[in-house]
């Protein structure tokens, strides 16, 4: 039984009645999510309650159990616009219980000992992701086509920017994710989309401004090596495409 510091949200352990807390560390405008990993090497849940803004009820997030450490991951959604404190605890009445825990966002963690923390390039090329895997770019104010694709039941990742997330879940289950989701506050969840998919691809366009982009995956090792992202620029594509309209209408071939 132990308290942890967590202001940086940092990958930490957590055991049968520790308490992580990060104080102060949220920001307002930012959205986080805070992400749980079941390492007890059981198939036993555990359960895990948020605590944060003391005129907020606490939440209970289940982290789903699991052998050998390979299960996906349960996220809890929190925004800095109603706490900036937020503590995970597991009770005393868990014996055996073993939880792997850091928060994700554009900001966090800081310290990303024990995270995959890379600059994504985009270039159009296929990237591997691993567990507790954290890409992060700036695209430019144009336009970029992505795609994230696993072979694997229901993978999950989540692409975060300053103030929004989007939960983003191929080849799902009948299922679903709902059940790895949750919210703390009431803040939280309008600013979260969810897009999930039965197909092995999920493609999708969007537009840059220039403030950073960050992709961070939620699933187990063995998911995570099967899983790829791949981020393009299509300014260049754009340019390509109008130089030959120029040449045709100049009837250059």
């Amino acid at each position: 039984m132990s308290s942890i510091n967590w202001n940086q949200g940092q990958l930490i352990t957590m055991g049968q009645g520790d308490t992580a807390t990060c104080t102060g560390g949220l920001n307002k405008g930012q959205l986080y999510g805070l992400f749980f990993y079941n390492s007890a090497g059981n198939d036993a849940s555990t359960n895990v309650i948020i605590t944060g803004n003391n005129s907020l009820p606490p939440v209970t997030v289940t982290v789903p159990g699991t052998t050998a450490n390979q299960g996906l991951a349960a996220i809890c959604f929190v925004s800095g616009d109603e706490t900036a404190t937020i503590a995970a605890s597991v009770l005393n009445n868990q014996p055996g219980a073993s939880v792997q825990a850091f928060i994700g966002s554009v900001k966090m963690p800081t310290d990303t000992s024990g995270i995959n923390n890379q600059n994504l390039p985009l270039d159009g090329q296929i990237h591997q992701f691993q567990k507790f895997t954290r890409y992060y770019s700036v695209p430019a104010s144009h336009w970029y086509a992505a795609q994230i694709t696993s072979n694997v039941n229901t993978f999950i990742s989540v692409q975060f920017t300053e103030n929004t997330a989007t939960v983003i879940s191929v080849n799902t289950s009948i299922n679903g994710i709902d059940n790895v989701i949750t919210y703390y506050g009431t803040q939280a969840q309008p600013k979260v989309k969810t897009n999930t998919t039965s197909l092995q691809s999920y493609p999708w366009n969007f537009s840059g401004n220039g403030s950073q982009i960050v992709w961070i995956n939620a699933d187990s090792v063995q998911n995570s090596q099967a899983a790829t992202i791949s981020v393009q620029s299509l300014q260049g594509l754009f340019a390509a495409a109008k130089r030959d309209d120029v040449k045709a209408a100049a009837g250059v071939v």
